[in-house]
């Protein structure tokens, strides 16, 4: 069974829309120990939901993992770690972070409670709640 889990980006960055474009991409530049951890517990095929923050503050699609963490080029010093991700599908409706926090099933979501991290576990409950706002069937 596949692990859910939400990815931040700033659009102006990396949008979802450039990730469905590109078709694949690695996730890195992750430099928070809690989100390292995060992204080295991921399994290719854990779904992921694609938040846009900064502009926009939507979660705006889903993603996959399609392959599991490996080091990151990109670091300089330290121990950090990427994943590849690729699309799946855009939510119909954005979900936006004003429609999470007023959602009472949504109230627990790390989303809310771990604001600064990049990368976060979701519930299969709050996954499909999202999907359902975002009126979006995978």
């Amino acid at each position: 069974m596949p692990k859910h889990w939400l990815v931040k980006s700033e659009p102006f960055k990396y949008s979802f829309e450039r990730l469905a474009l590109d078709k694949k991409t690695t996730w890195d530049g992750v430099r928070n120990f809690e989100a390292r951890n995060n992204l080295r517990a991921m399994k290719r095929g854990d779904l992921l939901l694609f938040y846009h923050s900064n502009e926009g503050k939507a979660v705006v699609g889903v993603a996959k993992v399609a392959r599991e963490a490996y080091p990151d080029e990109t670091a300089e010093e330290g121990d950090w770690s990427v994943v590849d991700v690729s699309p799946v599908k855009s939510l119909a409706l954005p979900v936006s972070l004003e429609t999470i926090r007023g959602e009472k099933a949504l109230a627990q979501m790390q989303l809310l409670r771990r604001s600064r991290l990049s990368v976060v576990p979701v519930t299969p409950e709050e996954f499909a709640k999202i999907l359902e706002l975002g009126r979006t069937k995978l």
